[in-house]
C-alpha cells in the first residue's frame, strides 16, 4: 500500500483534551490534520476532567472549535481518583477505535492518564508541549509532565531549552522535535476576535468607569493552590494587589477556588473598592481582549506567561519558578514571587517606563501545528513501512 493510501486508510489519530486550555492547543492541530495532503482522520476525545460552562455554542462557533467526538465525562475528584477514572474510561475508546496514535497536550491529569493507557496497549503517543520543567515536584503538573515525557514516543517542544531537560532525564534526542507553540497558533488566529474590555466589564455586572480603565488597567489571575489555599499566603498577596490597584485599576478574573478561599478566610476587604473589579472566570476571547489592552498582567498561570509574551504585554508571575523560562529570557515575563516590595517596585517600573517588552520566541509564528502534523505523518508512515518490511 502506498504511503498516501495507508495514511487515508489507517486508524484515526485520537486527540485528547481534558480542560478548556487544551482545546485552544488542540484546535490548530485538528485543523492541520484535516488540511494535510492526504487528510489524516482524527477523533477528538474530551475526558471531561474539568467541567467548564464556557464550553458553549458561542465558544465553539467563535473559535471554530470542533465539538468532541467522545466525552468521557469523568468530572472532578482527587488526583488519584481522577487519573484512574480517565484511564478506566479511555481504555474502551482505544479498543473500539484502534487509532494509529494518540496525541496529548499540556500537563493535566488526562495527559498522563491517556498516555499510560496507550503506552501499555502499544499505541504510539505524541506529547505536544513536551520538555517544560519548573523543577518543582510539589506541583502536580510537573509530575504529569515528567512521566508523560518518559513514556511518550514523540515529544514536540515549544522552546529549545526543553531538549536540554529531556536529555538530562535520559530521553533520546531522536524522540524530540522542536516545532514551536500551538497556543500561539490559536492566539494569532483569534486575536482580532478578542472581546473589548468594556464589554467584558458589563457582562460581569460592572459598569465602566468603575473602575475607570480609560487611562489603562492591569489584569489579574490567581488560582494555584500554593498561592490561594493558605490564609498566610493569600492574604499578603491580596494586600499587595490592593496596593497595586491604587496605582493602576485592576480587573481580577476570579477562579472559583480563589473566590471561595477569599470568603473562607475573611479576606474580602482586600478586593473591595473602586480600583479592583472582580470578574467571574473569563472565556478565551474575553481574556484575549483583556490582555491585549492591558498595561500589565499579574498571574500565576503558565499559559498566560506565553500569551503575554506573544502580545508584547509585561507580565509579572506571582511564583518562584516557571516551566516556561523562554518567557523570562526572551519575552515579557518577570518572576516576582510573592514579595510585596518586589511586586510594587516592578509595577512602578512598568508604569513609568513601559516595562519589559522582549521579543517573540523562535517558531512562535502560528505554524507550529503544521510542523507537528507534517512530522507526525512522516513518522507514522515510516513506522508502518518498517512493520511491513
Amino acid at each position: 500500500m502506498k504511503r498516501d493510501q495507508w495514511l487515508c486508510a489507517t486508524g484515526p489519530v485520537l486527540c485528547v483534551v481534558g480542560a478548556r486550555p487544551n482545546f485552544m492547543k488542540m484546535a490548530p492541530i485538528l485543523r492541520a490534520l484535516a488540511a494535510h495532503e492526504p487528510a489524516l482522520p482524527a477523533l477528538l476525545v474530551h475526558t471531561g476532567q474539568h467541567y467548564d460552562i464556557d464550553m458553549s455554542d458561542r465558544l465553539f462557533a467563535g473559535l471554530g472549535l470542533p465539538r468532541p467526538d467522545i466525552n468521557l465525562e469523568v468530572g472532578s475528584g482527587s488526583h488519584a481518583v481522577q487519573t484512574a477514572e480517565v484511564m478506566r474510561r479511555f481504555e474502551p475508546v482505544l479498543d473500539a477505535n484502534r487509532p494509529s496514535c494518540v496525541v496529548v497536550v499540556g500537563d493535566v491529569n488526562s495527559t498522563l492518564a491517556c498516555t499510560l493507557v496507550a503506552a501499555k496497549k502499544g499505541v504510539p503517543v505524541a506529547h505536544v508541549e513536551a520538555g517544560l520543567r519548573s523543577f518543582d515536584r510539589s506541583m502536580p503538573e510537573e509530575i504529569n509532565r515528567v512521566l508523560t515525557d518518559q513514556i511518550a514516543d514523540l515529544l514536540y517542544t515549544t522552546e529549545r531549552v526543553a531538549h536540554e531537560n529531556l536529555t538530562r532525564e535520559g530521553i533520546d534526542a531522536s524522540r524530540a522535535q522542536f516545532v514551536g507553540n500551538v497556543m500561539i497558533d490559536s492566539l494569532l488566529a483569534n486575536r482580532a476576535l478578542g472581546i473589548p474590555p468594556e464589554e467584558t466589564l458589563r457582562r460581569g455586572g460592572i459598569e465602566p468607569p468603575e473602575p475607570d480603565i480609560g487611562q489603562g488597567y492591569g489584569v489579574v489571575t490567581l488560582h494555584r493552590p500554593s498561592n490561594v489555599d493558605q490564609e498566610e499566603t493569600l492574604g499578603p498577596l491580596l494586600a499587595a494587589l490592593r496596593d497595586v490597584s491604587e496605582r493602576l485599576p485592576l480587573l481580577f478574573a476570579l477562579h472559583p477556588r480563589t473566590r471561595a478561599n477569599i470568603e473562607r478566610f475573611g479576606l474580602r476587604e482586600f478586593v473591595t473598592g473602586k480600583t479592583i473589579a472582580l470578574l467571574p472566570p473569563q472565556g478565551y476571547l474575553e481574556m484575549l481582549g483583556l490582555m491585549s489592552g492591558a498595561r500589565l498582567v499579574l498571574t500565576d498561570s503558565g499559559g498566560i506567561q506565553e500569551e503575554t509574551t506573544a502580545l508584547g504585554v509585561p507580565c509579572l508571575t506571582l511564583r518562584e519558578n516557571t516551566e516556561r523560562p523562554i518567557t523570562v529570557q526572551e519575552g515579557t515575563n518577570t518572576l516576582v514571587g510573592r514579595d510585596r516590595g518586589a511586586i510594587l517596585r516592578l509595577v512602578d517600573e512598568i508604569l513609568s517606563g513601559g516595562g519589559k517588552r522582549g521579543r517573540v520566541p523562535e517558531l512562535w509564528d502560528g505554524r507550529a501545528a503544521e510542523r507537528i502534523v507534517a512530522h507526525l505523518a512522516d513518522w507514522l508512515a515510516l513506522r508502518h513501512a518498517r512493520a511491513e518490511a
